[in-house]
């Protein structure tokens, strides 16, 4: 009988835990019990230069893709638009120009970034190594400000949804691609992010696309970002117009 009661408390115990402390690992979290996604990120994937399948070629790493299904639904005159990005990509792509990536290409750019949270902060700032860009993640439920507005990195708002922390971003321009194969959007996109601490070390990174200009449905992006642990790691500054200066300033 002894045995009988020792199990029965048990459960009683087990389900007097908080969710996060009944499934999966630990990961860190901040006095508000925010799961802490603070630190140094890097993607261990081709999605910069393809976010589909591809194969090697000159200059591109062959890879897996990152898009659910491997299928982008372009409408027909936007796929036509992509084959033609694609084929002038070596003067096209805005990346090729130092123009500031968008959202979400400048998580997978293959540089790595830094995430700062605190508890209970109502702003979450990434820094980027690429061009020092740099985004700030509103919380505790600010709107959008009223648009259309024409910004580069467009405008986020996040609200956690249990340990995950979903982005809501808008206002962007047309001028950004998602890889350097041509991938595009216009304006009128709209981009969901998922951040999911599942270890102290990796995050699971969902992205959701919507854009009615240009594509005849929702698509999604999945991946992981590494934390880099190296001692003294840091972003170095990488500005793409000064390799080219001439060309800029001649």
């Amino acid at each position: 009988m002894k045995g009988i009661h020792l199990s029965i408390a048990l459960v009683g115990i087990l389900f007097s835990l908080p969710a996060h402390a009944q499934t999966g690992p630990a990961v860190p979290r901040l006095k508000d019990g925010k799961p802490n996604l603070s630190g140094f990120w890097q993607v261990l994937n081709t999605a910069a230069f393809d976010i589909q399948d591809h194969v090697a070629q000159k200059g591109v790493p062959g890879g897996q893709g990152v898009v659910e299904g491997n299928e982008i639904p372009y409408q027909p005159w936007a796929l036509a638009q992509k084959k033609e990005n694609y084929q002038n990509r070596a003067t096209a792509d805005p990346e090729g120009r130092c123009f500031l990536l968008g959202v979400p290409r400048v998580t997978y750019s293959g540089r790595p970034f830094q995430i700062f949270q605190a508890s209970g902060g109502p702003i979450i700032t990434i820094l980027y190594e690429y061009a020092h860009t740099n985004r700030f993640i509103y919380l505790n439920g600010t709107p959008h400000p009223p648009g259309p507005i024409d910004w580069w990195m467009g405008d986020a708002r996040a609200k956690w949804e249990g340990d995950t922390l979903v982005v809501d971003n808008v206002h962007f321009n047309d001028k950004t691609w998602f890889d350097r194969a041509g991938n595009f959007h216009s304006e009128d996109l709209h981009v969901i992010e998922r951040y999911t601490l599942t270890d102290a070390d990796h995050i699971n990174y969902q992205v959701r696309i919507e854009d009615p200009k240009v594509f005849t449905r929702p698509w999604n992006m999945n991946m992981v970002l590494y934390r880099r642990t190296e001692k003294d790691f840091q972003l170095l500054d990488y500005e793409c117009y000064a390799f080219d200066i001439d060309k800029y300033y001649p």
